[in-house]
């Protein structure tokens, strides 16, 4: 069972301020890749799984940014640490 929920919004600095949607659909490719339970929101992700994991998945997030060019990235993430399980449903669930 999942301990933990990351949410991160990726903001990677371009070279000649190019659109930024390329670079985040990227970092979402990422975490598609990786396999882990995962909601694209408007403004941030939001990933499931063990926290190490999650936060292994943002630093290969951020080594992407700088494959595909990005000068700097800044990661703003939020986490919800739970070890006896955290799944979006449960924290969502009164919601929907």
């Amino acid at each position: 069972m999942a301990n933990a929920l990351v949410s991160i919004q990726i903001i990677p600095k371009t070279k000649n301020g190019e659109d930024v949607i390329p670079y985040v659909d990227a970092a979402i490719d990422v975490i598609e890749k990786s396999g882990v339970k995962y909601q694209v929101n408007p403004l941030e992700t939001t990933m499931e799984g063990e926290l190490t994991e999650l936060f292994a998945i943002i630093e290969k997030m951020n080594h992407r940014m700088v494959e595909l060019g990005s000068e700097s990235i800044i990661s703003q993430v939020k986490v919800y640490y739970k070890p006896e399980g955290a799944s979006m449903e449960v924290l969502t669930e009164k919601y929907r």
